[in-house]
């Protein structure tokens, strides 16, 4: 004990200290304890809410398209062949040029055929001058008969001698026009505009008409068509947008970085596709650029329709269930509600929808497979309204 000033004091023992330093480091840790245990608590429930990425729906006018693949076609294509026998001595073109109708392809020895006219116009010469003799004789021998001095046989006989004379000079004019067409056919011309193919048979060779030998095939290229299929429910608007003159086709060629090719569609086939269920159509462009080559597949666009102040939302809002499709919808107090919907369209990043979804509502288009009807959600990202 310590006396100072009147006051005792009296010293802690060893066991009083370790006992107050005990207390003092359990008081210490339950505090640290139950601070760390609230602050885990708040940070767990957090956690449990599920974030999602939401846009918003918007109503708008909404182009309706039919999409599919096309093939282009020529417009016409012959095959060029000879029509009389004979050896080909010249070609007017080179492999792959363009020609038009009426320009020289080939040229056929005309020397046989020249020989045959000059010998048909002599026998028309020769039957010609029999023929006045023989009317001639008619004349005289008609005086004859009727002053008394000649017979009727005679005159008969003159009269059937003229008249055959006039069928044989008959048959010689045809012979002789026969032999000029044969004459024409050894000059072979191109009977439409288009653009030559390879040589299928070289100059110098001899072809029949029989055989029936393509020369060389000429295919026209300006026009061309463009023959697809779309789906049969889509006829009754089409057949209604060709009676207005309004249908056309968006065409782009595979790889092409050019703007769509817009060409009408003048044809719309008379028979159902029974096992695709599709219909043909056919649209023509002028193709005076020579972009579109036959045999070319084009991806193709036909505006079919127009949905009036529709409904949009991005086509990722949009979920398949047992029940049919189906939006989730997070309302302002962050409470996640399914509605079910129809798809009436989609575009490639839009989906027009008919249900109880309105203009501005938030729709869940990322985090759908953490959430539930009636959960409470955290919005991390918002995404801009549908274009």
């Amino acid at each position: 004990m310590i006396k100072k000033r009147g006051i005792k004091i009296r010293r802690a023992s060893p066991r009083t200290v370790l006992i107050a330093v005990g207390a003092v480091l359990v008081a210490g840790f339950l505090l640290h304890e139950y601070s760390g245990s609230s602050a885990d608590g708040h940070k767990s429930k957090v956690a449990d809410i599920p974030p999602v990425s939401v846009a918003a729906a918007q109503r708008r006018d909404v182009p309706v398209y039919a999409q599919a693949v096309g093939t282009v076609m020529a417009n016409a294509t012959v095959q060029v062949k000879s029509r009389i026998d004979g050896q080909i001595v010249g070609a007017g073109f080179k492999e792959g040029q363009l020609v038009h109708k009426g320009d020289l392809l080939f040229q056929i020895d005309r020397a046989p055929f020249e020989a045959a006219l000059r010998a048909a116009q002599a026998n028309l010469q020769r039957d010609e001058a029999q023929l006045a003799n023989a009317q001639l004789d008619l004349g005289r021998a008609t005086k004859l008969v009727k002053s008394g001095y000649g017979s009727q046989q005679t005159h008969d006989a003159a009269n059937a001698q003229a008249k055959a004379l006039g069928g044989t000079v008959a048959a010689d004019r045809a012979a002789v026009d026969q032999a000029q067409l044969q004459l024409g056919y050894t000059e072979i011309r191109s009977p439409i505009d288009g653009k030559t193919g390879p040589f299928l048979i070289d100059v110098g060779n001899i072809v029949t008409a029989a055989a029936g030998t393509a020369l060389v095939t000429v295919t026209q290229i300006q026009p061309v068509k463009i023959s697809f299929a779309v789906a049969q429910q889509n006829l009754p608007k089409l057949q209604e947008r060709l009676a207005e003159k309004s249908l056309v086709a968006s065409l782009k060629a595979h790889g092409d970085k050019a703007d769509d090719v817009i060409a009408p569609i003048d044809f719309i086939g008379n028979t159902i596709n029974a096992a695709s269920g599709t219909i043909e159509l056919r649209a023509t462009y002028d193709n005076a650029d020579f972009r579109l080559v036959p045999g070319e597949f084009v991806d193709v666009r036909v505006r079919i329709d127009d949905l009036k102040q529709a409904v949009t939302v991005p086509r990722d809002a949009v979920n398949t269930g047992q029940d049919g499709q189906y939006v989730y919808v997070v309302t302002a107090a962050k409470k996640v509600e399914l509605r079910k919907i129809t798809v009436l369209h989609q575009g490639d990043d839009f989906a027009a929808i008919d249900g109880p979804v309105n203009d501005g509502d938030s729709v869940i288009v990322d985090g759908q497979l953490r959430v539930a009807p009636g959960m409470t959600v955290r919005i991390t990202t918002k995404g801009p309204a549908t274009s």
